[in-house]
């Protein structure tokens, strides 16, 4: 008899138990995606900065225009509660003091990438695109570039551009172009 083996996956309101017994605490930097609970990779210097850098341009250029989710949980469905970088939601802040942003409140979900790259560029763009965030930008740290990928779809986004160091990229909802040298600290 052949015995077929399953993982058990987690809902997201068995992740949040986990939390309130102790299991997991505020200093686990972990995040469920798919009922899976997956180790975010430690945040170096560069990476910080580049996170510091992008909340102080999109604060300046978007003022009322969108709320600026720093480091903090969405939820995406019943079993994914990811924390990108950087997220833009829909205003006003006091809509999600009873409860997390979900996909329908985002405008645009930022991983800042270095070691965690392969992971942002397989798993997280599915995840996104999957859940119907209309924008994700992924500020790749190795290549010094931001990969945007729009028009989501289930196995991730039907557009993927890429913008190097010397090129601009436009910040969603007001027309702005950012610098990517300013985005990444190089000018």
């Amino acid at each position: 008899m052949t015995i077929n083996l399953q993982p058990f996956l987690l809902s997201v309101d068995d992740y949040h138990r986990m939390r309130e017994a102790g299991i997991l605490t505020e200093d686990d930097r972990v995040e469920l995606i798919r009922g899976q609970i997956y180790y975010m990779s430690p945040k170096g210097s560069r990476h910080s900065n580049t996170v510091n850098r992008l909340t102080k341009l999109f604060l300046i250029h978007l003022m009322d225009k969108a709320e600026v989710h720093s480091q903090n949980p969405i939820r995406l469905s019943n079993a994914s509660e990811p924390e990108p970088d950087l997220a833009l939601l829909t205003p006003p802040l006091s809509r999600y003091d009873d409860r997390l942003p979900i996909p329908e409140d985002v405008i645009l979900a930022v991983e800042v990438a270095d070691t965690s790259l392969a992971h942002d560029q397989n798993l997280k763009v599915s995840l996104y695109g999957q859940a119907g965030i209309p924008e994700l930008w992924i500020v790749n740290l190795q290549e010094n570039e931001v990969e945007v990928y729009q028009q989501p779809q289930q196995n991730g986004y039907r557009i993927r551009t890429r913008y190097q160091a010397h090129e601009q990229i436009e910040l969603p909802l007001t027309g702005k172009m950012l610098s990517i040298a300013e985005m990444l600290g190089l000018g």
